[in-house]
């Protein structure tokens, strides 16, 4: 995950039978569901010769399955699920049929670690990126900068043969997703602070901004951040970063 409202990270086939969707989150963001909604439609599209859906014979068509990494630093259980019916609007007091028309489960597993042993065990990369996310996490609470716990721990997984061949070539790779997810985070938590100590429009609109000036600095070109924040262009361009 870089940007939580744009990209989905991870999306490929199993035994040509099974998709799944990953997305590695430090927030979670409960309008997953609609978004994984979107990505399998369009995954559908590519993998499909759409010409043969108009044809009688049956299309089939791999089984999808929704999935969430979190490792942000809030509690959350080892495992939840997010449902799309939870969007739908007027759903409460209806009596709705058994089976809702549309529904799309995604599945939330905590990779911190301490948090589902059972799966990290199964998963030698994924333990070790857990361990890494931690180190990091452990530096900075010794009072480290982000840049200087990130290299420590890099040095410190080198050393004990944690994911050394990916950090050894990835590494730069790795601290700006980071580095960019874990500023993204801090940005919307100080938005959201002003936005009760000052009022709801008025701290959406520093929410915008503060995003709008996280993503420049990071690189990003002020047509993207117009698609992301809707903010006007001169704004946009006017922004010091």
């Amino acid at each position: 995950m870089f940007f939580l409202d744009k990209i989905n990270d991870l999306s490929f086939l199993i035994d040509n039978r099974l998709v799944v969707l990953i997305e590695h989150q430090s927030t979670i963001n409960n309008n997953i569901p609609l978004r994984m909604l979107l990505y399998i439609a369009h995954i559908y599209e590519m993998i499909v010769n759409m010409k043969k859906i108009y044809q009688t014979k049956l299309v089939k068509i791999p089984m999808p399955e929704f999935i969430v990494l979190y490792n942000g630093i809030n509690n959350y259980p080892d495992h939840s699920e997010l449902k799309l019916s939870n969007a739908f609007k007027g759903v409460k007091g209806l009596k709705l049929a058994k089976t809702i028309p549309l529904e799309l489960k995604v599945q939330v597993y905590n990779i911190n670690q301490g948090h589902n042993s059972e799966i990290l065990k199964k998963c030698e990369t994924l333990d070790n990126y857990s361990f890494f996310i931690d180190k990091i996490r452990e530096y900075q609470k010794d009072g480290f900068t982000l840049e200087k716990s990130f290299n420590d721990a890099i040095e410190y997984c080198i050393k004990n043969n944690i994911l050394k061949d990916y950090l050894e070539k990835h590494g730069s790779e790795a601290y700006n997703m980071i580095f960019t997810e874990w500023n993204w985070d801090d940005a919307l938590e100080v938005a959201r602070e002003e936005g009760r100590e000052d009022g709801i429009e008025e701290g959406m609109e520093k929410e915008k901004l503060l995003i709008a000036k996280n993503l420049l600095a990071k690189g990003s070109t002020p047509e993207f951040v117009y698609e992301i924040t809707g903010l006007p262009m001169d704004e946009i361009n006017g922004i010091n970063i």
